[in-house]
C-alpha cells in the first residue's frame, strides 16, 4: 500500500482567498460573518452569513470560461489553480511548464453537497417570468454537481477518474478519503481533491431557516453568531467557498522533489441510519467513523493531538459530537485540543471538509492550533478543551478532522506529520 502526502493547497473562503490570508485569519481568530449582500433579506429570518469577499474569478479563470460557471465551479477552479501552483506545477496542463506528470494518472475527486443553487434559482426565475424558451442555454451544464470537478479537470488536463461525491456536509471529507484510496492502490499518482459550495442564495437561506438550522439571533452583531459548543449558540451560519488539496503518492512526490506539508494517514466513513437531519443522539456513527479512521491509519487515540471538529454551532450537533469524541478517544479525550474553525468561516456545507482539512494540515505544518472563537460559556454536554478565543502554539503530531452531514453521513480524515 502506497503512502500518500499533501503537496499543495488552495482555498477560497469567507476569511481569505489565498492560503496565506486564510491561515493568518484563523491564527488571529478573525470572523468572516457579516450581513448578506447578495440579495435583499427583507422578510428572511436570518440576514447574515459568511460570504466570500473580494473574489475575482478572472485572476485565475478566463473571463469567457468564468461566465459559463456557477459560483461553486468558479470557487473550485480558482482554489484548484492555487493548489496546483502551490504544489509546484507551474501553469496548467502537463505541457505548459513546471513539474511534469502523466495526465492519465491525474484524477479529480471533489465533494459537492448541493451544486449550482444560484444557477437553479436564476433559471427557475426566467422560466416562470419569461417562459420556457428563455431559460438560459447553460442552465444544466452550470448546475450539475459533477461539472465543478469537470471544469477542474479541463483546466489541469486531468485524464484519470474525475467525479463529484455528495454526502451533504461530509462531502469534501469523503472525497479526500476516496482520493486517498485511489493513490494507495497505485492506480493514480496525483489527485486534486477537496470540496466546493455556494448556496448563500434566497432558497438556500430560506430552506435552512424553515428547518430552524440557521442562527438568527445575532443580527446586531453577526460576528458573534457562529459559536460552536457555547451555551448561547442558536444554529449554524451559512458559509461558502472551496478547499482544494493536491495529494500524491510519496514516491511521486519524492521523485520530483516536492515540498510535503503532511501525510494522509487514514479515513473513515459511516452512516447513522437514524434520521434525515439529526445525528444519532449518542454520536455512535461519528464515533465509529473516528475509530475506523484510526484503524485505517494504524493509529491509536493517543497519537492524535488535535481534532478539527465539525462543530456547527447548532444545539443538537455540538453535544452529540462531544459524546462521539469521548466514545472514540476514551480517557485521551481529556488531553485533546478540539476546535471548530466554523466559528470563523461559518459552515461551508460541501466545501467544509476541504477547508477544514487545510486548517488541520497547517496546524501540523506550523505547530499552531486555531481557536474556537465566541466560546464564552460551555453548553450543556460540551466539556472538552475547545481552545477558546485564542489559538495555541504547540506541536501537532497528528490531526483528525470530522464532518457530519444530513442523512447521517459521517466522514473522518486524519493527517500526520511527515517523516
Amino acid at each position: 500500500m502506497k503512502r500518500v502526502v499533501v503537496t499543495g493547497m488552495g482555498v477560497v473562503s469567507p476569511v481569505g482567498n489565498s492560503l496565506a490570508d486564510f491561515w493568518q485569519s484563523l491564527q488571529e481568530g478573525r470572523s468572516g460573518v457579516g450581513p448578506i449582500t447578495r440579495f435583499d433579506t427583507t422578510g428572511f429570518v436570518t440576514n447574515y452569513a459568511a460570504e466570500v469577499k473580494d473574489f475575482d474569478p478572472t485572476r485565475r479563470i478566463d473571463r469567457r470560461d468564468a461566465r459559463k460557471m456557477d459560483r461553486f465551479s468558479q470557487y473550485a477552479v480558482y482554489a484548484a489553480a492555487e493548489a496546483w501552483e502551490d504544489a509546484g506545477f507551474a501553469g496548467i496542463k502537463s505541457s505548459s511548464g513546471g513539474a511534469s506528470f502523466d495526465p492519465e494518472r491525474l484524477g479529480v475527486v471533489l465533494g459537492i453537497g448541493i451544486g449550482g443553487f444560484e444557477t437553479t434559482e436564476e433559471s427557475l426565475r426566467a422560466l416562470h417570468e419569461k417562459g420556457p424558451s428563455r431559460v438560459p442555454p447553460m442552465t444544466i451544464p452550470k448546475l450539475i454537481a459533477n461539472i465543478g470537478p469537470a471544469h477542474v479537470a479541463i483546466s489541469l488536463g486531468a485524464l484519470g477518474p474525475v467525479y463529484s461525491l455528495a454526502t451533504a456536509c461530509a462531502s469534501a471529507t469523503d472525497a479526500i478519503g476516496s482520493a486517498l484510496r485511489h493513490l494507495r492502490d497505485g492506480s493514480l499518482d496525483i489527485v486534486v481533491t477537496g470540496g466546493a459550495e455556494a448556496c448563500i442564495t434566497p432558497l438556500g437561506i430560506a430552506g435552512f431557516n424553515v428547518i430552524q438550522a440557521l442562527s438568527s439571533s445575532f443580527a446586531d452583531d453577526p460576528q458573534r453568531a457562529s459559536r460552536p459548543f457555547d451555551a448561547d449558540r442558536d444554529g449554524f451560519v451559512m458559509g461558502e467557498g472551496a478547499g482544494i488539496l493536491v495529494l500524491e503518492t510519496l514516491d511521486h512526490a519524492l521523485a520530483r522533489g516536492a515540498r510535503i506539508y503532511a501525510e494522509v494517514a487514514g479515513s473513515g466513513m459511516t452512516d447513522d441510519a437514524y434520521h434525515l437531519t439529526a445525528p444519532h443522539p449518542e454520536g455512535i456513527g461519528a464515533a465509529r467513523a473516528i475509530k475506523a479512521a484510526l484503524a485505517d491509519g494504524g493509529l491509536v487515540p493517543e497519537d492524535i493531538d488535535y481534532v478539527n471538529a465539525h462543530g456547527t454551532s447548532t444545539p443538537v450537533n455540538d453535544p452529540t459530537e462531544t459524546r462521539a469524541i469521548r466514545n472514540a478517544f476514551g480517557d485521551h479525550a481529556e488531553k485533546l485540543a478540539v476546535s471548530s474553525t466554523k466559528s470563523m468561516t461559518g459552515h461551508c456545507v460541501g466545501a467544509a471538509g476541504g477547508i477544514e482539512a487545510i486548517a488541520s494540515v497547517l496546524a501540523i505544518h506550523d505547530s499552531f492550533i486555531p481557536p474556537t472563537i465566541n466560546f464564552e460559556k460551555p453548553g450543556e454536554g460540551c466539556d472538552l478543551d475547545y481552545v477558546p478565543g485564542t489559538g495555541r502554539r504547540q506541536p501537532v503530531r497528528a490531526a483528525l478532522s470530522t464532518s457530519l452531514g444530513f442523512g447521517g453521513h459521517n466522514g473522518v480524515i486524519i493527517f500526520r506529520k511527515y517523516e
